[in-house]
């Protein structure tokens, strides 16, 4: 949504691309990030004094309300008035197609709380939309022998995440969810969310490019 200014271009595609899987039966919950505008704030506030890790959080949180508050706009017709940014503010799709949430609390990333969310709605798959198509070995921004994983297990997948959730932190999938996702058998897909063709053969079944993180058994 957010790369460096708001991309109007693809959030027109992304809703057109939700409301026409909603005419054919699907349902979303979706939880959106901070992404560079969290960073922004975040960045801008520690060059200036030195933030508590709960200051930082709060101003992601804020963030991504309004990320949520702009995609509760554009799908106003189909989407629940409300926006879940707490637990339980909403329990069930009800009427609606779509939930829009946001952050709730200092401690807990878009990750966890896409995760939480999940358990309540008793969701199996969790689809992590970010600005890359899989997750890496390594960061492929500064290993240039980083490779793809198309498939991996959380037990595996723990053993190459950041061992510790800070504010902002950019990681395929934050290790406190990843814990919370394992123990309630979730599966995570990762992949780009900018590829609107590859999230639609995602969510039918089909081949797709992106990496399937969950437990193995």
């Amino acid at each position: 949504m957010y790369p460096d200014n708001l991309d109007v271009a693809y959030i027109k595609k992304f809703r057109n691309f939700i409301l026409e899987a909603v005419k054919v039966g699907f349902k979303f919950v979706i939880i959106t990030g901070g992404g560079k505008l969290c960073r922004n704030y975040q960045n801008t506030a520690s060059q200036i004094t030195e933030p508590s890790a709960d200051d930082l959080d709060w101003l992601g949180i804020e963030t991504t309300r309004v990320n949520g508050l702009l995609l509760k706009t554009i799908f106003k017709q189909t989407a629940n008035p409300l926006l879940l940014d707490k637990k339980n503010k909403i329990k069930n799709f009800g009427k609606y197609k779509i939930v829009i949430g946001c952050g709730w609390s200092p401690g807990w990333s878009t990750d966890f709380i896409a995760v939480q969310t999940a358990i309540d709605f008793k969701i199996k798959t969790i689809l992590n939309l970010s600005n890359v198509e899989y997750v890496y070995t390594a960061d492929p921004k500064k290993d240039k022998t980083a490779k793809p994983i198309k498939k991996i297990s959380w037990n595996d997948y723990l053993k190459i995440a950041p061992k510790k959730r800070t504010p902002g932190m950019n990681s395929p999938f934050d290790p406190v969810a990843s814990q919370l996702a394992k123990k309630n058998n979730l599966t995570v897909i990762a992949a780009s969310g900018h590829n609107l063709p590859n999230l639609g053969k995602i969510i039918a079944g089909k081949n797709f490019n992106g990496t399937i993180i969950q437990n193995r058994g």
